[in-house]
Order: structure tokens, then C-alpha cells, then sequence
């Protein structure tokens, strides 16, 4: 069973930073894809940004220019710079990790808050 936990989120001001991590507890073989996802209060969960272990990315046109996924494969671990952040922003991000290069796959973290805010 492959476990994510997520950390990173917390209150920031318009304009400003965060940087969420994601810790994956074991290696997917072969192909593979991360990729971050999210839930604000009363919509559905929305894709956010993803990447293969061949580091081929992709983004929600929503946070394209702003937003940068990564990832540390010795560290298992994967990331998501979020710069410029609006208060439309604001959501449960959740990271999720699956077999295959097309999200979501079959596992999900216990996500983080994100609150963008004055």
C-alpha cells in the first residue's frame, strides 16, 4: 500500500507563497504519475497540476504561470510552488499518486489546507 502525506499548506496573504510537499512511502514501479489535486468549500475536487516519472507535466490552465510541480525521486517526494496566490486559491489540496501517466491514480493523501486571505 502506498501512503502520501501531505504537508505544507497553511494562511497566506494575496500574493504571496507557499510550497506543499507530498511524501510517497514506497516506490511505484515502472510508469508512473503524481499529481495534485484540490477541494474548495461546497465544489468538486478539481486537477490542479501533475507529473510522471519521466517528468513530463501538466497543468490546470487556472494555475499555469504560478504554479510549478517538481519532483525529488531519491526523496520520494514531490512539490508544488504555488506563487501569486489569490484568494480564489483557497482549497484543500490533495496530493495523489497512481501506475500509468494519466491522472488520478489509485491513491490519495489526507490533503492540507490552503487559505489565501487578508
Amino acid at each position: 500500500q502506498v501512503q502520501l502525506v501531505e504537508s505544507g499548506g497553511g494562511l497566506v496573504q494575496p500574493g504571496g507563497s507557499l510550497r506543499l510537499s507530498c511524501a510517497i512511502s514506497r516506490i511505484i514501479t515502472g510508469r508512473n504519475v503524481v499529481a495534485w489535486y484540490r477541494q474548495a468549500p461546497g465544489k468538486e475536487r478539481d486537477f490542479v497540476a501533475s507529473i510522471t516519472n519521466s517528468r513530463s507535466r501538466d497543468y490546470a490552465d487556472s494555475v499555469k504561470g504560478r504554479f510549478t510541480i517538481s519532483r525529488d525521486n531519491y526523496k520520494e517526494t514531490v512539490y508544488l510552488q504555488m506563487n501569486s496566490l489569490q484568494p480564489e486559491d483557497t482549497a484543500v489540496y490533495y496530493c495523489n499518486a497512481g501506475r500509468g501517466w494519466t491522472p488520478p491514480g489509485d491513491y490519495w493523501g489526507q490533503g492540507t489546507q490552503v487559505t489565501v486571505s487578508w
